[in-house]
């Protein structure tokens, strides 16, 4: 068995097309865009390597392809563990145990030769809203940016010796529903207090509203272990990616004396247009897509990311948001559905969110550690404080 720096066009190549082979007979896979996974991989247009290191391979076995994945270090994030902990992720494999442990030993002895101590995976290099986790529970067709994957890879994992680092879990929000009449209560009185106000993003504004964002999302993700600022550069990368399917009223920031303090971010659903193309979108594929979205085919949205600074946690400011929110969607009623993903177990407030909007249960992945020096060992995510709000700096 061999492993190939994937570095020119032939091993480009070969590392898309190796799960469309591998899923092909699988009804519920989606592949992502070719261009998606190559953005990670280009230092020009992934600003994590300003901060870090990536590599990626193919293996084979006999001359056939038999697995593929990736190893990365983000030196922002590596030394705030008990131990200098880096990525794999892109994990795809075959049916067999020897391969699979062969890639796993590819990415640790990679990372090792660098400082490395750990490895978390499977994980992107880049934020966690994209390609993190593996999947071990709700085998349906994903929605854009999760992560799919066979049942067996688990076993592979976890024979291995990675261990569960945090358990991640995505809801489902039926908008055929009504939401608990508690909750719009609560919203209704939130919403009319003096001194808050609620806006939609808008592109003519996109430079405050990104400010706004990083402001609220650095003070509300504060207190996680491995926090680092938010860096502008990859919010402007990932309003780029998202501009094509983006509805601006999907995404909602609320205000208290002009005070940036909590927004939310969801989009449509790009997957249920993208399993038609198979990874590949030239100039055709384009106008197709474009086509697709103006005919308004999606059926359901995906709330990516959710921020409430501290001082302002506990005031009913997420059912106020969710009340602007509801509103557009009624607008639309083609959206049945509304994917809460994916909150970990780690953030047990957030989880708190969504069972109280009558989110239920679809998905779980796990993102697991590996201890190079203790194989099997058990690490935990540390759990965010319940109560930040006494925490914060007012």
């Amino acid at each position: 068995m061999q492993h190939i720096e994937v570095k020119d066009k032939q091993t480009i190549r070969e590392f898309l097309n190796f799960p469309k082979n591998l899923y092909k007979d699988d009804p519920n896979w989606v592949c992502p865009l070719d261009n998606s996974i190559e953005a990670v991989f280009n230092p020009k247009q992934n600003v994590f390597f300003t901060h870090g290191q990536a590599i990626r391979w193919i293996f084979k076995d006999e001359g056939k392809i038999v697995g593929r994945a990736a190893a990365f270090i983000n030196t922002n994030k590596a030394f705030n563990f008990q131990q200098p902990t880096g990525g794999m992720g892109f994990f795809e494999c075959v049916e067999d145990k020897n391969a699979a442990f062969y890639i796993f030993d590819t990415c640790k002895d990679w990372l090792k030769e660098r400082g490395m101590e750990a490895m978390d995976g499977p994980v992107n290099f880049g934020e966690n809203d994209n390609f993190w986790g593996l999947l071990v529970e709700g085998y349906t067709p994903p929605s854009f940016g999760m992560n799919y994957n066979f049942p067996y890879y688990q076993t592979f994992f976890e024979e291995y010796g990675f261990r569960m680092y945090f358990e991640q879990v995505t809801n489902h929000l039926n908008m055929l529903e009504p939401f608990p009449e508690r909750f719009w209560k609560i919203a209704d009185w939130v919403r009319q207090r003096p001194g808050y106000t609620f806006k939609h993003f808008t592109y003519k504004d996109a430079d405050k509203f990104i400010n706004d964002f990083k402001v609220i999302y650095d003070d509300s993700w504060q207190f996680h272990e491995n926090f680092t600022p938010i860096d502008k550069g990859m919010l402007l990368e990932q309003l780029n990616e998202i501009k094509p399917i983006a509805d601006v009223e999907f995404i909602w920031f609320a205000y208290h004396e002009n005070e940036p303090i909590a927004f939310i971010v969801m989009i449509p659903d790009a997957n249920q247009i993208l399993k038609h193309f198979k990874g590949k979108m030239g100039i055709l594929g384009k106008l197709k897509f474009l086509y697709l979205v103006k005919k308004n085919i999606f059926t359901r949205s995906r709330i990516t990311v959710m921020g409430i600074r501290p001082k302002f946690q506990k005031s009913g400011i997420e059912s106020a948001i969710f009340w602007h929110l509801d509103k557009v969607m009624k607008a639309r009623p083609q959206y049945t559905e509304v994917e809460l993903s994916w909150v970990g177990d780690f953030n047990p407030k957030m989880m708190q969110l969504h069972e109280a909007v009558g989110g239920k249960f679809a998905k779980r992945h796990y993102t697991y550690r590996y201890l190079f020096n203790s194989p099997g060992l058990d690490q935990r995510a540390t759990e965010i404080p319940r109560d930040t709000k006494s925490k914060a700096v007012v």
